[in-house]
């Protein structure tokens, strides 16, 4: 589901923002950016976003501004700039009191002398970690308005669905009256006879390929499997997927069955609501 959550949060150690984006998405799909300093974090950033979603690509940025007393914690490496002042005095008594000896930045430019001193980030990710758990509830918080709307709209397409198949059922009787009317007609124009009980058997053949009533059957019971899906408070993505893809199977057979315009207009009424619930339903958790 398309969603998307910000928040803010300022500690001892530096500004945290948490950005969240979430698009449609067969899958969970993670994708996660985080600040040099707090890059050990990803692990448990993916863990808490895949205990919180079933669906959707889902964007986590996190942006961290140190406070600049953190920034620059540096400290002086005593011991060793201590040995280089004592060689250097030993070199500035061979080469006489005319050398120039070295002054304090001379030393802190010689590598090691000046070394950062490691921040301590287990608070800051603590605190990372309550900013996206609170962000997760914003974006959860959108999904749901999204999913409330969405639910909304594939039931106006169940309930329009509904008084199609009816309309298919009440219409089947008269189908194939007429079909095998149409048939028993070209019979008498051809002039044949045929043998003693083999019209009645070839007849039988000819409704019994014509009659969609199972069809109409399963059309009913996916649509009442669907409202009953729909009414679950639970991920119910991947089952909606599954019941789009057998309605859309009745549909097709259903058109291909049809033996009046009626019938096929009814059809693809059909098809064409299923396609705009299978559309939906790729939103769905």
């Amino acid at each position: 589901m398309t969603a998307f959550a910000r928040r803010e949060a300022r500690t001892g150690a530096g500004t945290l923002v948490w950005e969240l984006r979430s698009v449609n998405h067969r899958y969970l799909d993670v994708s996660v950016r985080l600040p040099e300093e707090l890059r050990a974090l990803e692990p448990a950033v993916r863990e808490r976003v895949g205990a919180r979603l079933r669906r959707g690509k889902v964007d986590c940025a996190l942006r961290f501004q140190p406070e600049a007393a953190v920034a620059a914690a540096v400290s002086l490496n005593r011991e060793l700039a201590g040995r280089l002042a004592d060689l250097a005095r030993d070199a500035a008594t061979l080469l006489g009191p005319e050398s120039a000896p070295p002054g304090p930045f001379d030393l802190l430019r010689w590598p090691g002398v000046v070394r950062e001193e490691p921040a301590d980030l287990g608070p800051v990710q603590a605190e990372a970690l309550a900013l996206l758990d609170a962000a997760l509830d914003e974006l959860e918080a959108t999904r749901a308005r999204e999913g409330a709307r969405i639910e909304a709209l594939l039931r106006e397409r169940i309930a329009a669905m509904r008084p199609l198949v009816a309309r298919a059922r009440e219409r089947r009787p008269q189908v194939i009256e007429a079909a095998l009317g149409r048939w028993r007609e070209r019979l008498r124009e051809l002039g044949g006879e045929p043998e003693p009980g083999r019209l009645e058997q070839e007849l039988a053949l000819q409704a019994q390929r014509l009659d969609v009533a199972e069809e109409l059957d399963r059309l009913e019971a996916h649509l009442d499997e669907a409202e009953a899906v729909l009414g679950r408070g639970e991920p119910v993505g991947r089952r909606l997927d599954f019941l789009m893809q057998e309605l859309n199977r009745e549909a097709n057979t259903l058109a291909a069955k049809s033996a009046d315009a009626e019938t096929t207009r009814i059809a693809v009424e059909l098809k064409v609501l299923i396609e705009q619930m299978r559309e939906q339903v790729q939103n769905v958790e």
